[in-house]
């Protein structure tokens, strides 16, 4: 009988907290079962035998990492509610006799029911579970599915150790609050609460500092290039700020309210606001995180389901063609109009050979150089120092011939004159400079979209100059780029559309091959050095995989962001609630009614709960501008898409959140207003 007093003692403190206990261990099955579902999809047969596979399962790997480190994180925080509830209890056991030691006897067996159930649940509902989110992933990525069920030893090792690693630092966390604390400290610790804290204009006027600083780095922030060095950055400043904003000034807000006597004087709001004054510290942290998982969540399903959802324009944008070639010349003085001819008709009959019939084809001369710009000056050299990478820029220079053929113009331009047309990036100078070697004047910026693949691809800003005579250009180049080890700076871009569009598959690999046995790329008479060759239709799964892989991720992670969030207002609410019982009773005494009980919770509901909710609003409108240009590193532009995807996220998310506190705040009402006690 000895064996099963602390097992059952345990056993009967965590059925009587059930209302705290039930959401605690939801929770944690739920962790368990995400954990397990993602490491099952990283070792699915299924998923490895697709193309694109490394990609897939590192996604999947970066996502087990997120949830395990997530899962520690927030089951610290959820543990400090349950113990601040307990605390009482453990403090009566003390002063019956129970030492420190046997405390935590009772802590360790509390941890191990949790633990077992935890870890039992979660990983019955991942395997039941695991085949159901294969299906989806593979439904999204185009894959082939399997409906055999299966279950993957290594993902339930890894979770288990997972776990058990967390629980075990949850048993040393709760074992040191107790035992750091006398018995008389547990007794009154739930009848402690916060001192009234002082309005701190100071921390409110740094957090907001912090906060405008992360805020100007989104919404200033030049180029995709820029967005992506910074955006790590602008994501911890608004973190920090939102904490000290929400601490400091949730304060401000209350004392402005107490000093509004004909607000504050009222049985609704004078309640609410006295009983919210002296525990606002920590209110303020609560709410504060409420906001951030909110934030996470709006911007991981609106830019994950923009992309999804985007992947034509993705497409459209990467490949503009359904072959996309670019070849390289041996020599400069084979880079000629007569040669271009010969591409185009070895390309027409490559692809005639595959059984396709090419429906358009073109092809075009460019020179390349890449440096630094700075007023205008691209500086290709350069030594020693720090490196602005912002201000590194791609050039590529096409002559006014091939330009009026493909634009269907008629431009004229002088041997110092230039058109410019940029890509991902700005060009505002009146002036393009290479080095001391070419100069010229910007006598336009027309809307020319005539655009390779692989400088789509290129992270960096792009820049597209017309001028009159472009061998005369690419010499100059070649003359800077003579000490380099690639001086080949000209190049054949070719593109064609095929009759069928999407329906047909061509792969390059077998364009390649018949290119190499034309007289053009082989031989004496050969003047190609190099050719790279891209299919559409066979990098399209490359693309539904990746943002099809993203979307899932997400989906995943805003699940994980959006239970902890509920969680969070849960435990919010009913510990609130206990706290304000006494002060509640005590109201009913004196002659407050059921009904205005009710009116007093909606002033408090309408006085902080929605305060989170604009505060995500507010972080995802500074933050739409840097989200918009890492999304063109994917190569969508669609600003309608992601605007439109952004407001129906928001609005979804406000429902569900309006829905959870609707839930939430009657737990706080049966609570204060008589309800029997736990």
């Amino acid at each position: 009988m000895k064996l099963l007093f602390y097992p059952r003692l345990a056993w009967t403190g965590i059925r009587k907290n059930r209302r705290l206990y039930l959401p605690y261990l939801l929770t944690c099955i739920g962790m368990v079962m995400m954990e397990y579902i993602i490491c099952f999809l990283k070792d699915s047969k299924a998923v490895r035998g697709m193309r694109g596979a490394m990609m897939i399962t590192g996604m999947m790997s970066f996502g087990s990492f997120v949830i395990a480190v997530f899962a520690l994180i927030f089951l610290f925080y959820t543990n400090s509610f349950l113990m601040r509830r307990r605390k009482k209890e453990f403090g009566l056991y003390s002063i019956l006799g129970m030492s420190r030691r046997n405390l935590g006897r009772i802590l360790l067996w509390e941890t191990l029911f949790v633990l077992v159930i935890s870890l039992a649940a979660g990983l019955f509902a991942g395997a039941a579970l695991s085949k159901l989110a294969e299906l989806i992933l593979l439904n999204m990525l185009h894959g082939k599915t399997t409906y055999s069920l299966t279950l993957s030893a290594p993902a339930a090792t890894y979770t288990l150790c997972v776990f058990l690693v967390i629980f075990a630092l949850l048993f040393l966390k709760s074992l040191w609050q107790v035992r750091s604390l006398d018995a008389l400290s547990l007794l009154k610790s739930e009848s402690v609460g916060e001192k009234p804290p002082r309005a701190n204009w100071a921390l409110g006027l740094l957090g907001l500092l912090v906060l405008g600083a992360g805020y100007a780095l989104a919404v200033y922030v030049g180029d995709p290039v820029s967005a992506l060095a910074w955006f790590f950055v602008a994501v911890i400043l608004v973190i920090i700020g939102t904490y000290m904003v929400f601490v400091s000034f949730s304060v401000v807000l209350l004392r402005v309210l107490q000093k509004r006597k004909n607000y504050y004087y009222k049985a609704r709001h004078f309640v609410s606001v006295s009983s919210m004054a002296y525990r606002m510290k920590r209110n303020g942290a609560g709410l504060a995180s409420i906001c951030v998982l909110a934030t996470m969540v709006l911007v991981m399903i609106s830019t994950t389901v923009s992309l999804y959802f985007g992947v034509e324009d993705s497409l459209n944008t990467r490949y503009p063609n359904d072959l996309n070639l670019t070849a390289y010349p041996y020599r400069a003085e084979e880079f000629t109009d007569e040669n271009t001819q010969k591409l185009i008709a070895a390309l027409t009959a490559a692809v005639k050979a595959e059984g396709v019939e090419p429906e358009t084809e073109f092809c075009y001369r460019m020179a390349t150089v890449a440096g630094l710009l700075n007023d205008g000056r691209l500086q290709t050299r350069y030594s020693g120092g720090l490196v602005n990478y912002n201000a590194l820029y791609q050039i590529y220079f096409l002559d006014v011939s091939d330009f009026n053929r493909l634009s269907g113009q008629n431009v004229a331009l002088a041997p110092d004159e230039a058109l410019v047309y940029t890509h991902r990036g700005d060009y505002e100078w009146d002036v393009l400079a290479i080095d001391d070697a070419l100069e010229f004047r910007v006598v336009g910026r027309p809307s020319f979209k005539a655009i390779s693949g692989q400088a789509a691809a290129n992270i960096s800003p792009t820049v597209y100059a017309v001028v009159s005579d472009l061998n005369a250009a690419a010499g100059k180049i070649d003359e800077l780029l003579a000490e380099s080890s690639d001086s080949h700076c000209r190049m054949w871009l070719m593109g064609v559309d095929l009759a069928g569009g999407d329906d047909v598959y061509v792969e390059s690999f077998n364009i390649e091959n018949r290119l190499a046995l034309d007289d053009t790329f082989t031989g004496d008479d050969s003047f190609v050095r190099r050719l790279d060759c891209e299919s559409r239709s066979e990098n399209a799964t490359d693309f539904y995989n990746t943002y099809g892989s993203l979307l899932f991720l997400g989906g995943i992670l805003s699940v994980v962001f959006v239970c902890a969030a509920v969680l969070i207002i849960y435990y919010k609410q009913v510990s609130e609630g206990y706290e304000d019982q006494a002060r509640f009773e005590i109201m009913q005494k004196v002659g407050m009614t059921k009904r205005e009980i009710r009116r007093s919770i909606n002033s408090q509901l309408l006085t902080v709960f929605f305060l989170p909710l604009l505060g995500a609003l507010c972080h995802l409108c500074f933050a739409f501008p840097m989200l918009l240009k890492l999304l063109q590193l994917f190569n969508l532009n669609n600003v309608t898409l992601f605007a439109a995807t952004t407001l129906l996220s928001f609005l979804a998310f406000a429902l569900m959140y309006a829905l959870v506190y609707k839930l939430t705040s009657g737990a706080y009402c049966a609570i204060v207003s008589g309800a029997k006690k736990e």
